[in-house]
């Protein structure tokens, strides 16, 4: 039987968490990584070189290397002198390669030839964007790093320039794939950026692929706060063009007080599970008990295992519906 082609589509942490998980399937995978951030090392590389944002690029190689463990804190190595004070080793190799090779999805792929990656790792656009936030009041942001910061509702995520186009390897992974898989990440600003750049929005109204939404356990401060999971389903779907999600995969364990005090103190609440609403958009739950789990320091995260063990065994519960393509 031909190996289930899964294409992720985010950025941040969590789309390198679920990578992580997932690579020990026998699966296809292809990451569909934004290339927005303007934060930190990567915001610098990006004014001094001109290129897509590397940050996210590298947690996902890392995430897919066979070498992980080496290689997780070689690329985390930040230098401390001159130039390169406050760089990451990752994001300077990925500056050199595409300093060498003068094209971007190009540069990716070299890289993981060489440090041995499990799958593809994919910019969702070659060229270097703006992203840009447009709230309930009109206003408008620009900066991912800053649109959380202005603390109001998004109404529409943009990405500039307008005429932006997508990675022909993100648009030909879109078309290959069996299953489409959407976060878990900052919805506005790590996973929805992906789908703007002309071809890829394209290509998802198009796919033939089953769609899955991981959500995030908690509403996010800046970007989500009051938003249930329909509410993530729908802004998605709005930017997208087209309804695709077919699973949205969440937790649903209760926890207590004092697990959860560290959010509550923030004003921060669950995602709601409005799982009658999910139904009548024909949207299926998939769920576990393990599937969250809360560090010592009290946050609230996925655990990476258990989520990878949901969408591998979700999956194949569907694979009879399957045709596999060549």
């Amino acid at each position: 039987m031909k190996k289930i082609k899964v294409v992720l589509v985010g950025g941040g942490t969590g789309l390198s968490v679920l990578a992580r998980g997932l690579k020990q399937y026998p699966i296809n995978i292809s990451a569909i990584v934004t290339v927005a951030d303007d934060g930190g090392s990567t915001g610098l590389i990006r004014e001094q070189i001109d290129m897509p944002a590397p940050g996210d690029i590298r947690n996902v190689l890392s995430a897919l290397s066979e070498s992980e463990e080496t290689l997780e804190r070689l690329f985390e190595f930040r230098f401390s002198k001159n130039e390169i004070s406050g760089h990451s080793l990752g994001n300077l190799m990925i500056a050199a390669m595409f300093d060498m090779t003068k094209d971007f999805s190009q540069a990716v792929r070299q890289l993981s030839k060489i440090l041995n990656v499990r799958g593809e790792v994919i910019p969702s656009t070659n060229e270097s964007p703006k992203l840009a936030a447009v709230m309930d009041d009109n206003s408008i942001y620009v900066g991912e790093s800053y649109i959380p910061k202005a603390d109001k509702n998004i109404k529409k995520m943009l990405l500039l320039p307008m005429d932006l186009q997508g990675s022909p390897h993100a648009i030909e992974a879109i078309e290959a794939a069996d299953y489409i898989v959407f976060g878990p990440g900052s919805l506005y600003t790590s996973i929805i950026p992906n789908v703007l750049p002309t071809g890829v929005k394209s290509a998802l109204q198009n796919a033939t692929a089953k769609s899955i939404y991981i959500c995030n356990i908690m509403q996010q401060p800046g970007e989500t706060m009051g938003m249930s999971a329909c509410d993530h389903v729908d802004a998605l779907h709005a930017h997208i063009g087209k309804e695709i999600i077919d699973f949205i995969i969440m937790s649903q364990l209760e926890l207590t007080d004092e697990e959860t005090a560290r959010y509550t103190a923030e004003g921060i609440d669950f995602v709601v599970c409005d799982q009658e609403s999910l139904n009548r958009r024909g949207i299926k739950l998939h769920t576990s008990k393990e599937l969250l789990e809360v560090s010592e320091e009290g946050v609230i995260r996925h655990n990476n295992e258990i989520l990878a063990k949901v969408v591998y065994d979700l999956m194949l519960d569907e694979t009879d519906a399957l045709t596999y393509k060549e």
